[in-house]
């Protein structure tokens, strides 16, 4: 049976961000997988939409259930590249993911379907199979810096997004000539606080410490609008 989590975003300002983040670090751990540490990390995502932008419209519109594609690296490097499946009911998200190669990377983007075979990985034929059948293409580099923290009860994590930018007509992940848009308000972080069965109420007394607005913001839906 698919697991999902809960996943609560909010708008926070830098000012709220760097006193959230020395309060919650009181009880909370860096995340260990993290290259860059309390400096965070770049995250940068290729997403996927097939040509009617059925991915985009069904964010825009409010659809309870829904799926993405994409391809993500950290701190761009090629060794380590990774396709994931991210799908929403409501507040609630559950992602499966798989690693892929720099060579099939190129072929995906590229187009060459034809090139690819089949594997034993489930999530990776079910996506080429979709390439095929519902013709999803490149749609948008979304690209930012996040520092994540994490809690072991209930498997919190709680994520700072900031310098949000758009890749829109260029999807090579590694290209040196990757051009990108600002589009988020530099005084706005997107505060992202997910977790499995309950938030423990040491970080919730926490986090009502902070004036936030909680919003359904989209970090592809941001970088898809800007044309």
């Amino acid at each position: 049976m698919r697991k999902y989590r809960y996943e609560l975003k909010y708008i926070i300002t830098p000012k709220m961000a760097t006193i959230l983040k020395t309060r919650l670090l009181t009880i909370m751990d860096v995340d260990s997988l993290a290259s860059g540490g309390k400096n965070g990390y770049t995250i940068s995502s290729l997403y996927f939409d097939d040509l009617a932008s059925t991915a985009y419209f069904e964010k825009l519109d409010g659809v309870l259930y829904r799926t993405k594609y994409r391809i993500r690296v950290y701190d761009y490097d090629d060794s380590f590249i990774r396709l994931e499946r991210k799908l929403k009911h409501e507040n609630m998200t559950s992602k499966d993911q798989t690693k892929i190669s720099k060579e099939t990377f190129y072929k995906i983007i590229n187009g060459d379907i034809n090139e690819i075979a089949m594997t034993n990985d489930k999530l990776y034929n079910e996506f080429i199979k979709d390439m095929r059948i519902k013709c999803l293409r490149p749609s948008v580099i979304v690209e930012y810096k996040r520092l994540a923290l994490t809690y072991p009860i209930s498997d919190v994590r709680i994520t700072f997004d900031s310098s949000v930018r758009s890749g829109r007509y260029n999807y090579d992940l590694f290209s040196e000539n990757l051009e990108t848009f600002s589009v988020l308000d530099p005084n706005q972080v997107i505060l992202e606080v997910k977790f499995n069965d309950y938030l423990p109420e040491s970080l919730a007394i926490i986090l009502t410490t902070i004036p936030s607005f909680r919003q359904a913001v989209s970090k592809f839906a941001l970088c898809r609008a800007i044309k």
